[in-house]
């Protein structure tokens, strides 16, 4: 890993910890709440303890003002959820236009076992490379989804979310971001799996205690964080969200201490 890479690294996170708020959904879903007012919503959770924000490149001049010296990240790949298949992300922008809209790092989507997998995994070795020259670090999001995965819940599957995670290391990304197997003891095979740090995605939103459970499970197994979007960005109050899981995160609280921290413990 380059000099630059590392000393950009260290803007997304916190010794080694991330928690990360990806808010580039208005290209999936639309400007859903907490994306309509962006800039009220990066203020709160920048404030609440993330670590970086992230979104596509058209927003960039939205973000800068409002993310309290957090770091940036920007995607480089979408697809909506109204087009013919929502597994076909294509290319939003490359390294160099993220540099230049001051990003300190790059994130791109892979989907593990559906038929886009050849032009993404090659798009992902091509975004690594770009980067790597750049002295950019790269956040691979590599889920486990397609027609080609078997079981009740693939996208879930220890097996198949282990093999997305070394995917990534093996194309030269930095960090990777995959979905939570539902327990600790199973996710300690995710994040075994490589040498990688290892984030959680935070899926669809539940309660405040089912959130922070989650993420205090996935920092038991040995996992390095979260790039949590909806559970953060769609919550009733972002920042207060935000400092429970920043909590866990960063300070190790238990799930009690972190709800209790953020004044949410009323919650049962």
């Amino acid at each position: 890993m380059n000099t630059g890479t590392l000393a950009r690294l260290g803007r997304i996170g916190t010794d080694g910890n991330y928690l990360i708020v990806p808010m580039d959904h208005g290209i999936t879903i639309g400007a859903v709440s907490g994306l309509k007012d962006i800039e009220s919503t990066i203020d709160g959770i920048t404030s609440g303890g993330a670590d970086a924000v992230l979104t596509q490149k058209g927003l960039a001049d939205r973000v800068h003002a409002h993310k309290n010296g957090a770091g940036y990240i920007i995607h480089l790949n979408a697809s909506t959820s109204i087009g013919p298949d929502s597994n076909d992300k294509r290319r939003t922008g490359t390294v160099e236009e993220a540099v230049r809209a001051g990003a300190d790092a790059v994130s791109y989507h892979i989907n593990v076992g559906s038929k886009y997998e050849r032009e993404q995994l090659a798009d992902l070795a091509e975004v690594t490379d770009e980067a790597d020259r750049l002295g950019i670090p790269v956040l691979a999001m590599s889920y486990a989804r397609g027609t080609h995965l078997e079981g009740d819940d693939p996208e879930h599957n220890a097996e198949y979310l282990a093999h997305a995670a070394r995917l990534a290391e093996e194309c030269g990304a930095d960090v990777v971001k995959t979905a939570y197997s539902g327990d600790a003891e199973s996710f300690e095979h995710v994040t075994s799996s490589t040498s990688l740090p290892v984030v959680i995605a935070g899926g669809s939103p539940g309660t405040d205690r089912a959130t922070v459970e989650m993420v205090r499970g996935a920092i038991d197994a040995g996992a390095d964080g979260v790039s949590m979007g909806r559970s953060i960005f769609q919550h009733d109050d972002p920042e207060a969200i935000t400092t429970a899981v920043s909590a866990v995160i960063h300070d190790d609280a238990t799930v009690e201490e972190a709800l209790e921290r953020a004044g949410l413990a009323v919650e049962a």
